[in-house]
C-alpha cells in the first residue's frame, strides 16, 4: 500500500532543503540533526522522524554528509527535475515573481513570462522577453513548460487556467483570489495573500 506523507512533513522536507542549501553555501560538509534543528527550531527528533519516512540518511555518530543529503531531498521533492516555469501577468506581483532570483537555486527554470497589454510585451526581464498571452499555447509547448504561474486579476484567472490546461501543463501555482476549476490531474496550489495577512492580522490582535 502507498505511504501517505503528510502536507505538514512535505512543507517541513523543503525547509530543511532550503537550510541545507544554506549550509552547502556556507562549506558545511557534514551536518547533525541538532544543528538542522537550530537553524529550523524543530526537535532532532522529529528531523529524523521526517527523514525515515523516505529511508535510511547519514551515519550515526557522525550526521549527514551535506550534499548527499541535500541531492536526495532534492530528488525526494522533484527538485532536480529542475523544473520550467513560465508567469502570466507581468504586473506588480508578476514582475516581483520574474525577479525573484531563487527559482534556480530552488529546482525551477523562468523560462517564459506572458502580459496581454501592448505596452508590455515586447520588453524583457533578465534577458526574457514578455510575449503576447496569445502565443501561450504554442510556446508552453514549444519549451516543455510544465508549471504555470498566474499573476493576472481575479476575472481573467479562469480564462488563463484553460488556456494553460490545453497547453498540456502539470502544474499551477495560482495568486489571483479566486477558485480555479481545473482538471484532476493538474496540481493546483493557491496563494491568498489576503487571507495570510487576515490570520496575521487575528494573530497581531489577539496579542
Amino acid at each position: 500500500m502507498k505511504q501517505i506523507i503528510s502536507k505538514a512533513a512535505i512543507e517541513r522536507l523543503a525547509l530543511y532543503f532550503r537550510i541545507l542549501k544554506s549550509a552547502q553555501e556556507e562549506g558545511v560538509e557534514i551536518i547533525s540533526s541538532e544543528e538542522i534543528g537550530k537553524r529550523t527550531d524543530f526537535t532532532p527528533v522529529q528531523i529524523r522522524k521526517d527523514l525515515a519516512l523516505f529511508g535510511q540518511f547519514g551515519m550515526k555518530g557522525v550526521g549527514y554528509f551535506t550534499n548527499d543529503l541535500l541531492n536526495k531531498i532534492g530528488n525526494i521533492l522533484g527538485l532536480n527535475n529542475h523544473w520550467k516555469v513560465a508567469i502570466i501577468g507581468i504586473g506588480h506581483l508578476g514582475g516581483a515573481l520574474a525577479n525573484y532570483r531563487n527559482f534556480a537555486n530552488n529546482g525551477f527554470k523562468l523560462t517564459a513570462l506572458f502580459d496581454k497589454d501592448e505596452k508590455v510585451i515586447g520588453s524583457k526581464v533578465h534577458d526574457l522577453e514578455i510575449s503576447d498571452v496569445k502565443d501561450l499555447k504554442k510556446i508552453i509547448k514549444e519549451r516543455e513548460i510544465q508549471i504555470g504561474v498566474i499573476t493576472v486579476p481575479e476575472a481573467e484567472a479562469q480564462g488563463v487556467a484553460n488556456l494553460l490546461t490545453d497547453a498540456g501543463v502539470k502544474g499551477i501555482w495560482n495568486f489571483a483570489p479566486t477558485k480555479l476549476i481545473v482538471p484532476n490531474e493538474i496540481h493546483l496550489v493557491n496563494e491568498d495573500l489576503a487571507m495570510d495577512l487576515s490570520m496575521l492580522s487575528y494573530y497581531i490582535s489577539k496579542n
